[in-house]
């Protein structure tokens, strides 16, 4: 049996697809930018570097929820 990824995380396969970078540089910036608010960190995303909004919102919300924020 298979775990499915659910949430935010399942955005990822097509968010590293699409931009040709890990998630993981996609959330060392939302973290260079904290403690900015959720929404502040969506717009840096799609403004600077072109990510869809809910591209940009899934790697927000999962990084700010590792972060325990």
């Amino acid at each position: 049996m298979t775990d499915v990824v659910k949430g935010p995380a399942s955005y990822f396969p097509s968010i590293e697809k699409k931009y040709g970078r890990p998630v993981s540089e996609w959330q060392s910036l939302v973290r260079q930018k904290l403690p900015a608010k959720h929404m502040e960190l969506v717009l840096m995303l799609k403004n600077e570097h072109g990510i869809g909004h809910g591209h940009a919102n899934a790697i927000v919300a999962h990084t700010l929820a590792m972060n325990g924020e």
